[in-house]
């Protein structure tokens, strides 16, 4: 018998606009935000580039690389890397800094 973990939904919300997206907790938000129809920036994909660079309002994230391309101070106040980081509650994203 597998023990397949069915993936969560969360809601997105960006900011200040209050778009709304489905947040899968299995797939990086950069692809749920494009899935949602918002065009978030995005270049590399893989955590280095900082083009998604965002600000996390509100909810929490995590990551399956070791280490984004993110300070210390950086990720303490908030700002995430959407095309690495995987939700893991509802959130809201502010583009930028």
């Amino acid at each position: 018998m597998s023990h397949v973990k069915t993936p969560a939904l969360f809601i997105g919300k960006t900011q200040p606009d209050g778009q709304q997206f489905d947040a899968w907790s299995n797939q990086p938000l950069l692809i749920s935000l494009e899935q949602g129809g918002i065009d978030w920036p995005s270049s590399c994909r893989n955590g280095t580039c900082r083009t998604c660079f965002g600000k996390l309002e509100s909810g929490q994230v995590r990551y399956e690389i070791e280490w984004p391309g993110l300070s210390s101070e950086e990720k303490e106040e908030g700002y995430v890397l959407p095309c690495v980081a995987y939700p893991c509650s509802d959130l809201a994203l502010h583009e930028g800094d």
